[in-house]
């Protein structure tokens, strides 16, 4: 029985879960009625994913899940690993096994490689973007419901370091939590109280900062600064904490809020935003 490798830092039960929510979305109770139809159970088909476009791969050996979750009798061959940059015309892998059983499984393949594989591309434009500086992309929260892991694996595969998974995964101090708590300052102090480390403080002023500082925040997400404001908070910071821009980010802007000098850059849409690339799946007639 073929059955691909686990991608680097997955829970096997995770994707077999998305897989088959995703398989039962789109075939339904009835199945694929129309290859039922048309096609008879003995024929076989053999295909190539093709790169239409330049790209980062992320999600191959997700994709060729997809098939074996169908059918033992598949054979996949991966020409490139998750993390490739590739040039458009590149041949990605390779599947044989009966047609009904491809053709069933095909668009949920396409699906995953394809937003996976842009989630990829996109996170690597914007760590390609601050190259040289210091500064790391991180990911967020920001996550089609039920696919978080699949997609900040495929920022990993970007070049991205993961933020908080979930919201038991770290301390992460915004401003609601401020408010609730009776400022910065009783906020730290609670956090510290449930013996929670590192502590990270969400903070949209200078002031907000001194105080979180003097509080003994472990870092400081400087939110919706402009670049001037991010160079003065990065130099009060001073190393005493770990500091993250967050906020209006885009490609345009993001080297220069690399060179403020600040340790992270968060980015909510290289999940929220990145378009799929487009991968084609051309199959011709086996044995």
């Amino acid at each position: 029985m073929f059955q691909s490798p686990i991608p680097e830092g997955m829970d096997e039960a995770v994707i077999e879960r998305v897989i088959q929510d995703a398989l039962d979305e789109d075939l339904g109770m009835g199945g694929d009625i129309t290859s039922f139809a048309t096609i008879d159970e003995d024929v076989r088909f053999s295909g190539v994913f093709s790169a239409r476009e330049k790209m980062v791969v992320a999600g191959i050996n997700i994709a060729a899940r997809v098939f074996s979750s169908l059918s033992d009798d598949i054979k996949w061959s991966s020409l490139v690993k998750d993390g490739d940059m590739v040039e458009k015309g590149t041949v990605l892998a390779g599947v044989e096994g009966p047609a009904q059983v491809l053709l069933a499984g095909e668009r949920t393949a396409l699906n995953i490689l394809q937003h996976l594989s842009g989630i990829a591309t996109t996170t690597r434009q914007y760590v390609d973007a601050i190259n040289g500086t210091n500064a790391v992309i991180l990911d967020t929260r920001k996550t089609i419901p039920g696919l978080r892991d699949l997609a900040k694996y495929a920022t990993r595969m970007g070049g991205a370091t993961n933020h908080r998974m979930r919201l038991d995964d770290a301390v992460l101090i915004k401003d609601n939590h401020i408010i609730a708590a009776g400022g910065i300052e009783a906020a730290i102090k609670k956090a510290m109280s449930a013996n929670l480390k590192p502590i990270e403080v969400e903070c949209d002023t200078m002031a907000q900062v001194e105080e979180a500082l003097g509080a003994g925040a472990d870092a400081i997400l400087l939110d919706n600064m402009n670049t001037d404001e991010l160079a003065k908070a990065v130099k009060l910071i001073n190393s005493r904490a770990r500091s993250e821009a967050s906020g209006g980010v885009r490609l345009e802007n993001v080297r220069a809020i690399a060179e403020t000098g600040v340790d992270a850059i968060s980015i909510g849409r290289i999940t929220q935003s990145a378009p799929a690339v487009d991968i084609g799946l051309d199959w011709d007639s086996g044995s």
